[in-house]
Parts: C-alpha cells; structure tokens; sequence
C-alpha cells in the first residue's frame, strides 16, 4: 500500500481512512482506488474495527476521478481494456464499500464532484461540512452518461437527481441534507470531531447485530431493483465512450474537462 496516498487512524473501536492527494484535490489515480480497496479489506479482517470512516485531507473531500492520468494512461484502450478497467476499479470497489458488513461513515468538505459523489455515497451515514458542495457534471464537460455508479437517484430522490445530472449543476450541504442524501450538517472547523462523535456512539452496538441489520437495510432497496439499475447503468455507461461527443472530449484532452465547481 502506498502509505502517502492513504493515512490510517485508530481510535478505539473506529477506523478513519483518509484520502491523502490534497494538493490534487483529492483525485483518485489508480493507486489510491487500489489503495482504498485493500485498506477496507483490512478493515473488514480486524476484528476490533467497529466502525470505518471515510475522510480525505485538505480542503476538498475529493475532484473526481484523476483525469490527467487517465489521459496518460488509458485514452487509448480498446473498448475490452475500458470495461475491465472501470468494472473493476469504479463499479467493483465501490460495490465492495456498499457492501462492506460493518457501518461506514463518510465525512464531506469542500468539493466532493463526480467520482467523488460516486465514492462517497456508497457509505452508510454522511457527516458535510457547511461548505461541503456537490456535483456531477459528467455529461456536460465529458459526453459521458454520467458517472458509472449512479447512485444519484437512490439517495436524493429521482427528480432531484434528474435536475442535478440534468443541468451540471450543484447543490450544497444544507440542501443535500434536505433531499436525504446528508444525514448531518456541521461548522467546518468541527467536521473531524463530529464525525468521530457520531462514529464512536454507532461503534457501541454489537457488531453481528450491526451487520445483520446493515444486510436488511440494504435489502431493502435491493429488492427495489437498485443493484440491477446500477448495473444496467454502467454497461450504459460504456456505450457512452463511443459517442461522437465523448471522442470530441477525447480528443480535446479529459485533461481539458477537470471539473471547474471544485474551484470553490
């Protein structure tokens, strides 16, 4: 594991992983999202974690996917290289995190954009910062049907996500926690103390109780068809790459398409 991509927290019951790339906003290159993946499996392994948090240093919670690499690295993949790629490393580990058996709990500041709202709504509770912000312009700056886990719909409801996605817009942490999506909304200066506040008391239940009631929660928009919506959605998403538009984006440079609401 890259320790200066990821740094790892004990206290007490509670495990705090946190997003270390704050010169970068954050951005998830292809180390930090393998990174991320083997520290939740550490996580799940140690018996004396109760709780994970999910944080990230600096001023930003997270900008999305690394662009710059991906323009590096992988513009050029076959659509077989594309798919196995973001099947594993987009939909796959976000998928672990949703269904990761003990409580997760994600805490926001400042940007959290695209790839960024992807990852941090696959935990079970989220803590914002008053100037949290979120967004997911995808389909405006890329030509891509908007990221490959659209979560959107599930947690703020169906024509908040529409108009969110429809316009490239952007919602704060006030109204995010009107639509659901938000669980707290606390001063920026006490996001860390908070989070943990609301981590430690979670911690105290018996944790095979936790996880069974987490398993029924969840069931519970499963039998809803939200898995098979979001897998339906990313073999959609793959068609996306070959649009004309998307080639344009391309070719200009994803570079080029860095969201500029993380620009707060």
């Amino acid at each position: 594991m890259s320790e200066s991509l990821l740094l790892i927290e004990q206290s007490g019951a509670v495990r705090r992983i946190w997003l270390n790339r704050p010169a970068a906003r954050n951005a998830q290159s292809q180390q930090l999202l393998d990174d991320l993946d083997a520290a939740f499996e550490d996580a799940k392994a140690d018996t004396d974690t109760r709780v994970v948090v999910l944080a990230a240093k600096g001023q930003h919670f997270s900008a999305g996917h690394d662009l710059k690499q991906a323009q590096a690295e992988r513009a050029e993949f076959t659509v077989e290289e594309r798919w196995a790629y973001e099947e594993k490393r987009y939909f796959g580990y976000c998928m672990r995190i949703w269904d990761f058996p003990k409580p997760t709990i994600v805490q926001v500041q400042g940007a959290c954009v695209a790839a960024g709202f992807m990852l941090a709504n696959m935990c079970d509770l989220m803590v914002a910062a008053e100037d949290a912000f979120f967004s997911d312009p995808v389909t405006h700056t890329m030509g891509a049907a908007a990221t490959e886990v659209l979560i959107h719909p599930w947690v703020m409801g169906l024509r908040n996500a529409k108009e969110l996605l429809f316009t490239g817009g952007r919602l704060g942490a006030v109204e995010a926690k009107a639509m659901g999506m938000v669980n707290r909304v606390v001063p920026t200066d006490r996001l860390d103390e908070e989070t943990m506040t609301l981590a430690q008391q979670v911690a105290k239940a018996p944790p095979f109780a936790m996880q069974i009631l987490k398993k029924s929660l969840n069931r519970s928009v499963d039998v809803q068809g939200m898995r098979q919506a979001l897998s339906a959605h990313f073999d959609l998403h793959q068609l996306s790459h070959l649009s004309e538009e998307y080639r344009q984006t391309k070719e200009a440079g994803l570079a080029n398409a860095l969201i500029k609401g993380t620009k707060a």
